[in-house]
């Protein structure tokens, strides 16, 4: 090259539209039926209410509370729970388990990147699996530190990038890519993100890695289940022709394959996560 030769530099990648990124998670979240398999989830709810040592009058605000494992286990711990979600659906479903057991939760639909609550409102603000799914991963830290109190805490339960659901969303995406400049949710599943979501107005971050075990019939029992009724899953299997279809089932099946520890013919399959309390100042 000619050593006058000017140098183009390459374009700059176009940042993502976080709010069209949005809008597809809405719709995929309200398509299948995410509380069938969010119930089997309840032990997370428990477990993270204890983490966070709950007391009785505490007001806990639970954020994307999908079918409101935590908001039940916080209610049982007679606190007063405000549950948060932006799929109508789901706020039905954790109605119809808090009808169920007689428990008195507020629902209310909200966007968990602009709760509509005054600063400084709740004792306690939690997420299991729900937060961490948002486009706007800064904004939606800042919205929970914001409404919760001085003194107060954020509890969280966040899959990891190395087990088995974020190995899910890693093989999803390698058959359907996620939109360009979007952060993979299991990034919350590290401490090092963590600390870049919450760098300021904490006093303290405790992480401790938890194991959730998945147990279902079978391999295919489970893989049935997730293409039908789980969000994402649905919609990526929905994205694709019929090879990439079996494709993406062929892979699946050995990524359960990698995790599975039964030799029945049924699913036991360890899936990470990282359970966090962090302190607010």
């Amino acid at each position: 090259m000619p050593a006058t030769a000017a140098v183009i530099p390459a374009p700059a990648a176009a940042p993502a539209n976080l709010g069209a990124v949005k809008l597809r998670q809405q719709a995929a979240w309200s398509s299948g039926d995410y509380a069938i398999i969010g119930t089997t989830l309840q032990i997370v709810g428990e477990s993270l209410c204890e983490a966070l040592d709950l007391r009785a009058g505490q007001s806990v605000l639970d954020v994307a509370a999908g079918n409101g494992n935590v908001s039940l286990a916080a209610a049982r711990r007679w606190c007063a729970v405000t549950a948060t979600d932006y799929v109508p659906a789901l706020l039905e479903r954790a109605r119809e388990r808090a009808r169920a057991d007689r428990l008195d939760i507020t629902f209310r639909e909200a966007d968990a990147e602009a709760l509509p609550f005054a600063d400084a409102s709740f004792d306690a603000v939690v997420s299991t699996f729900g937060v961490m799914f948002t486009p706007d991963q800064a904004h939606a830290a800042a919205e929970m530190l914001r409404v919760c109190r001085s003194g107060g805490k954020i509890g969280l339960a966040n899959w990891t990038p190395g087990g088995f659901i974020g190995q899910l969303f890693a093989t999803v995406g390698r058959h359907v890519p996620p939109p360009p400049g979007v952060r993979s949710p299991a990034q919350w599943g590290t401490a090092e993100r963590l600390a870049e979501l919450f760098p300021t107005g904490i006093g303290a971050i405790h992480t401790t890695p938890q194991e959730f075990v998945l147990r279902y019939r079978s391999p295919e029992h489970w893989l049935e289940l997730f293409r039908t009724w789980y969000g994402p899953v649905l919609k990526a299997f929905a994205a694709l022709p019929p090879a990439g279809q079996a494709a993406l089932e062929a892979d699946l099946l050995a990524l359960i394959a990698r995790f599975n520890r039964a030799d029945d013919g049924t699913m036991v399959a360890p899936g990470e996560y990282l359970e966090v309390v962090i302190t607010r100042r």
